[in-house]
């Protein structure tokens, strides 16, 4: 092993070198430096990545005033201690401290004080093994000795609409980092980034127009979840359209919004509004248009066909995270770690797999023992079946493991319990008025829980509960055991087991020989 304190001018030879300096690509580096590796990180943006600066972080910061001034207006008392509107600079404010204010300082600090060696530059394959960092026009090659992996990540897609790149619009990246708030918004896209944003901005005071082409929001959730949201939505004053989205875009001068990955303070308003013509015929005038139509693998420019694959293709991988070659074989140097490989783009997804990997290149660099079964140290099976995710909307929705439709198409044996939140004791002193839905879906073959669906003010407290339980296959004989406090939301638990029936309450009986 090569000595952790050398620099990066001096050591151009690493255990492993990782392409990406995210969450993701700290973890598996940080994992892998625990396991007695040396690592090298190669980032051309900010340390931290997506999540840090332009995501996770700064969107819930800025979501989160909204939601507390929503939440104190809904109980009396202090309800009318709330005597003025929401403060858009300091919201802002906020933000930007969520945001580190783009500043990577501190992340760089921790990758020192990690035993991360730091190369700054943009990082590509160049052969087996080997990475070519270009960097203030000047190209380096690094070689690793047991591992390379890939964490860069996704990017925004904009479709390829008429008109709409000329038009320079919004992605998440210029709609998080700007402190200006456009008196008109269109939003194009139903999902988590675009019910987000939505949320967001009407709160802060947008006349914010959401485009979907499908039939609601939040399409791959329960079907209530999306209808909630839009009818919160349309209460905040939002439109939201369904069914229709735009066909031309045209934008006199062209847009004053920041490209992306561009300094976040060239994020402003454009002086120009931009016209949409609609599917439907119909126009609509904005000042700024956000694109969250999807994201797609940042893979672009790595160097891929240096080893067999594809420019901007996903990388898929094996459980232990290595990338499979074109036919189907795993590589067995080679891992893709994160958004990049399109199991589950989600921060704490990534991150997960981001531990097995670092674990299993530390182990098998050493000669150990590799626990790729099922759950094991080493796989990312929860990536499967198991996903918990949060989507921070007015109201939230909490969800994890399957929706009834997708048990429904694996065609399991299963029964859908549906509760409204309301009817929870704890619901009425939580918020006067409260408004939720919960769904669970049971394996009644073995007893199990499958999914879970919440929608309402604070469910993503109740996830990693349901999460523990879809994961840890807990047998609903044993949930009634785990006792509800009282009064809480978490008594729905107790509704949904006793809308199963008493039988649910009886453990099987051992099996006689």
């Amino acid at each position: 092993m090569t000595d952790t304190t050398a620099s990066p001018e001096s050591t151009s030879e690493f255990d492993l070198i990782v392409i990406g300096a995210g969450p993701v690509g700290e973890n598996v580096a940080d994992r892998a430096v625990q396991g007695g590796l040396t690592v090298a990180i190669v980032e051309s943006e900010l340390i931290g990545g997506e999540c840090s600066y332009w995501a996770c972080m700064p969107t819930k910061a800025l979501l989160r005033p909204a939601h507390a001034l929503t939440a104190a207006r809904r109980v009396p008392g202090a309800r009318e201690a709330v005597t003025g509107e929401l403060d858009v600079e300091s919201a802002f404010a906020f933000r930007d401290g969520a945001a580190a204010s783009w500043d990577d300082s501190g992340q760089a600090e921790w990758l020192e004080s990690a035993g991360i060696t730091l190369v700054r530059g943009h990082g590509r394959l160049a052969r087996r093994l080997a990475v070519e960092v270009e960097h203030d026009g000047e190209t380096r090659t690094l070689t690793a000795r047991h591992a390379v992996a890939v964490s860069t990540g996704s990017v925004a897609v904009v479709p390829d609409i008429p008109g709409l790149a000329q038009a320079r619009p919004w992605t998440n990246r210029e709609a998080i980092a700007t402190s200006t708030v456009p008196p008109r918004l269109a939003i194009l896209g139903g999902g988590v980034v675009a019910s987000e944003f939505a949320t967001m901005f009407a709160a802060l005071g947008s006349d914010v127009t959401v485009l979907v082409r499908g039939d609601g929001l939040l399409g791959s959730l329960e079907p209530f979840a999306g209808e909630l949201v839009a009818k919160a939505l349309a209460g905040a004053g939002a439109d939201v359209r369904t069914g229709t989205s735009a066909s031309e875009v045209s934008r006199a001068g062209g847009g004053t919004a920041a490209a992306v990955g561009s300094d976040p303070a060239d994020a402003t308003t454009s002086a120009n509004p931009a016209t949409l013509t609609l599917t439907d015929g119909s126009t609509l005038e904005v000042d700024e248009i956000l694109v969250a139509t999807g994201r797609r693998p940042a893979t672009d420019d790595l160097g891929l066909d240096t080893v067999g694959l594809e420019k901007g293709q996903t990388l898929e991988t094996d459980d232990t995270l290595r990338v499979l070659d074109t036919s189907g074989e795993p590589i067995e140097w080679l891992y893709a770690v994160g958004d990049v490989n399109g199991r589950a783009l989600l921060t704490h997804q990534g991150k997960y797999q981001a531990r097995a990997a670092g674990d299993v290149i530390a182990v098998r660099a050493t000669g150990g023992t590799v626990d790729d079964a099922p759950w094991g140290a080493h796989v990312a099976t929860a990536d499967h079946e198991a996903v918990p995710a949060v989507v921070f909307t007015e109201p939230e929705v909490a969800s994890i493991g399957l929706t009834a439709a997708q048990a429904e198409e694996d065609e399991r044996a299963t029964k859908v319990v549906d509760y409204d939140l309301a009817s929870v004791a704890g619901s009425s002193v939580h918020a006067e008025g409260y408004e939720g839905q919960a769904r669970f879906i049971v394996d009644t073959d073995r007893g199990v829980l499958l999914g879970a669906t919440f929608v309402g003010q604070d469910v993503a407290e109740l996830l990693q509960a349901a999460t523990t339980a879809v994961v840890g296959e807990v047998p609903l004989h044993r949930l009634w055991h785990v006792v509800p406090a009282y009064p809480t939301l978490s008594e729905v638990w107790l509704r949904m087991l006793e809308s199963l029936g008493r039988d649910t309450a009886r453990s099987p009986k051992a099996p006689t020989s």
